[in-house]
């Protein structure tokens, strides 16, 4: 069992910065995939950011430039989220894929104001 637990959002204005975390446990390995995703009010669930296999890192289009994606060398995954838009007001979701099943985060709220 994998538990994944969130931090760090909260209300911001636009232009300003967040930084997420996400604090992993239990039977984490190994890792497939971990990363973030969110989702907007009426929305699918979309790709932020993640690492997956061969050292790989992926953004979605539009935070790329603006969101760094990180770990420590614990079991701590980073979401730097720097130059804010309205349009990133969303539920942030951690998640993971360890070995064949895929856990998520219970998300953390992301507000940004115009």
């Amino acid at each position: 069992q994998v538990q994944l637990v969130e931090s760090g959002g909260g209300l911001v204005q636009a232009g300003g910065s967040l930084r997420l975390s996400c604090a992993a446990s239990g039977n984490i390995n190994p890792i497939d995939m971990i990363g973030w995703y969110r989702q907007a009010p009426g929305k699918q669930r979309d790709l932020v950011a993640r690492f997956s296999g061969g050292g790989r890192t992926d953004y979605a289009d539009s935070v790329k430039g603006r969101f760094t994606i990180s770990r420590d060398a614990g079991n701590t995954l980073y979401l730097q989220m720097n130059s804010l838009k309205p349009e990133d007001t969303a539920v942030y979701y951690c998640t993971g894929r360890f070995g064949v099943y895929d856990y998520w985060g219970q998300g953390t709220q992301v507000t940004v104001s115009s």
